[in-house]
């Protein structure tokens, strides 16, 4: 065959041709080992301080900070509700602020301080939230108590410090344990039961102790 003869390829031809072409530019040379499995999950380390206590975790990515108490800490007294931040059972404190930890990432919280109901007190020494809901009859089947409370005590932080609500009269003047407010603040923590008068019971002697 010289120059001047026609040369034919087939479209199949050219196709299969440049396919593998591309491919074998493209394809880096590693071995099947080092390629990452499609659907695989990816995990990190997480370190927490959770009730006091440092806390080194290795979990999955989307585990959400709920899950990884109750499946990975075993505490469980943080309660999974709605899972999706609607109910308040879930509750718990980060850095001072209360949260839907259905909400948060684990890995979101590196470093951070967390505490759970477990950590505000123990049967034998219980926080005076706890103590005031026990008084009051704030719970009956008791599966949002965890969240009502862990909520109830950042409430009382929270008009200690001055920040408003959206009933607050005066944005300049420092806030009050009122019904009014305590509701307002609360109206996030759901209780099926129906027990909210109590609850404001126990948070208002509460909020009267440390005013």
């Amino acid at each position: 065959m010289n120059d001047t003869d026609d040369v034919k390829v087939t479209r199949r031809e050219f196709l299969i041709t440049g396919a593998s072409s591309v491919a074998a530019v493209t394809l880096p040379s590693t071995s099947a080992a080092q390629v990452p499995t499609p659907g695989q999950p990816i995990r990190a380390n997480v370190s927490l301080q959770v009730n006091g206590q440092a806390r080194q975790l290795n979990v999955d990515t989307r585990t959400t900070l709920l899950d990884a108490l109750r499946e990975n800490l075993q505490l469980t007294g943080t309660k999974k509700g709605c899972d999706h931040g609607q109910c308040g059972a879930c509750t718990v404190i980060v850095g001072g602020r209360r949260i839907n930890s259905c909400l948060t990432l684990a890995v979101m919280h590196e470093g951070d301080n967390i505490t759970t109901i477990e950590g505000l007190g123990t049967p034998g020494s219980l926080h005076p939230m706890q103590a005031a809901f026990v008084k009051h009859d704030g719970f009956q089947c008791g599966y949002c108590t965890p969240g009502q409370i862990c909520s109830a005590v950042a409430v009382l932080d929270e008009i200690k410090s001055g920040i408003p609500s959206h009933v607050s009269a005066d944005l300049t003047a420092p806030p009050q344990a009122t019904p009014l407010e305590l509701r307002e603040r609360m109206s996030g923590n759901i209780c099926r039961c129906g027990a909210y008068s109590n609850i404001i019971d126990a948070i208002t002697e509460v909020g009267g102790r440390t005013a």
